[in-house]
């Protein structure tokens, strides 16, 4: 057998029905469920998380039909991120655009993309103009685990250039990355809010949340 059978063997044995319905509904029916708790899940997934091809195998679970499978390979690519490099980027880009949506794409975006670029960023100069909204989305939320070493200029940079995004997803997106930047410069994130009143209500809220100010414009 190879590595995605047995790994399938194993999720499918403990596959729920019930739960799944429960979880296919609470992703819009988008995607198709085993019904694994994420608890039961993980506990499951240690035997396989040594795995000499870690983005082979992510590729692999992305073709696998329940989303179990791809919440696996998120794990996986999170724990072998310092392995890959940018050379890596155009498939971990294809992973983030295929059957996307927040679930993987932030997993992706925080604990794998992220650390793939934090020596060298520039490649998401190009990702923050894509086309895609999902890609987007990783460019403005690959320093979410940067703390103090974030790039607060390519932060603002790229939230400002799509402040007027009418996308839910973008919105909350920018106001969630500059919220975890307000834990490391409160003064910077509220700076930057004051100085930009035409920040959507959504994303002015989320980037306030936990330090305090006026969001003025109550619309999302």
């Amino acid at each position: 057998m190879t590595e995605i059978d047995d790994i399938a063997a194993a999720f499918r044995e403990h596959a729920a029905p019930g739960q799944a319905a429960a979880m296919r509904a609470y992703m819009r029916d988008q995607f198709e469920f085993l019904g694994l708790p994420s608890p039961l899940r993980r506990q499951l997934s240690k035997p396989f998380l040594k795995d000499e091809h870690p983005l082979r195998t992510a590729q692999a679970c992305w073709a696998m039909p329940e989303r179990e499978f791809q919440y696996f390979a998120c794990d996986l690519l999170a724990r072998h991120a310092r392995t890959l490099t940018p050379d890596d980027l155009p498939a971990l880009k294809t992973l983030i655009t295929t059957k996307p949506w927040w679930d993987t794409v932030d997993a992706l975006a925080a604990n794998v993309v992220g650390p793939v670029v934090r020596a060298d960023q520039t490649p998401m100069d190009a990702w923050i103009g894509d086309d895609d909204l999902w890609v987007v989305r990783t460019a403005i939320l690959h320093q979410l685990r940067y703390k103090a070493a974030t790039d607060s200029a390519r932060l603002f940079a790229y939230t400002g250039q799509h402040r007027h995004h009418k996308d839910f997803f973008i919105r909350k997106g920018i106001g969630w990355a500059l919220r975890e930047y307000a834990r490391t410069d409160p003064a910077a994130v509220r700076r930057f809010v004051a100085d930009h009143p035409d920040l959507s209500g959504l994303s002015k809220r989320e980037a306030l949340k936990n330090i305090g100010g006026d969001p003025a414009d109550p619309s999302a």
